[in-house]
């Protein structure tokens, strides 16, 4: 006598829905969901990848960013990144615009030179540019938004003339309507930079 079976319309969903089951189940065990450190991370990978997309790193004669370059180098190194090195010659309101400042565009090119040498030791493209303006904030806001960059990165005054007061007024507006995000690296007494010193005496020579 042969069984037989008898399946209904009811015990074919019941089945469908069992074995759906069963398959979301192995699929949640084969890929758990991420857990909060998980999602931090991806989202701190994205805001990086973000930010490396145009990088502008400032100088100026008051403002040393040298230890800035290094860690915007090592931002733009295996990024596609556009890398700026900005040198901004503050130009008195006694002298016409284009004066002629030789002793000041000479510090300008060594420091361009020592962000070149940076650059190249972490095999990143680096642009330089040397500009003459009458506000470095306003020189600095203006190529940002020419450049439409991501980042602007930038140190503090140089030590012995502006003792106690890192952060000045042009930093504070260049911070406050920049329409990209401004990094300040803020040198401790006891820290250490970024900056390679052998890369520099190697570019002052």
């Amino acid at each position: 006598m042969t069984g037989q079976i008898h399946v209904t319309v009811a015990g074919m969903i019941i089945a469908l829905f069992i074995a759906g089951a069963i398959g979301a189940t192995l699929w949640w065990m084969v890929h758990p969901a991420p857990s909060y450190v998980q999602k931090l991370a991806q989202r701190a990978e994205h805001e990086l990848e973000r930010l490396v997309g145009s990088l502008i790193v400032v100088f100026s004669p008051e403002i040393d960013s040298s230890h800035m370059m290094a860690l915007a180098a090592k931002l733009a190194r295996g990024e596609k990144s556009h890398l700026l090195a900005l040198y901004v010659i503050e130009v008195p309101f006694t002298l016409p615009p284009n004066a002629a400042m030789p002793h000041e565009e000479r510090i300008a090119m060594d420091a361009l030179a020592a962000a070149e040498t940076i650059a190249n030791k972490y095999g990143v493209n680096l642009r330089t540019e040397m500009i003459h303006a009458r506000q470095t904030s306003q020189a600095v806001l203006d190529i940002a938004r020419q450049e439409k960059a991501h980042l602007i990165m930038l140190g503090s005054f140089r030590e012995g003339k502006y003792t106690g007061a890192p952060l000045s007024h042009t930093i504070e507006t260049i911070s406050a309507y920049a329409k990209c995000d401004v990094l300040i690296g803020v040198e401790g007494k006891h820290g250490t930079l970024l900056v390679d010193e052998q890369a520099l005496q190697v570019a002052e020579r």
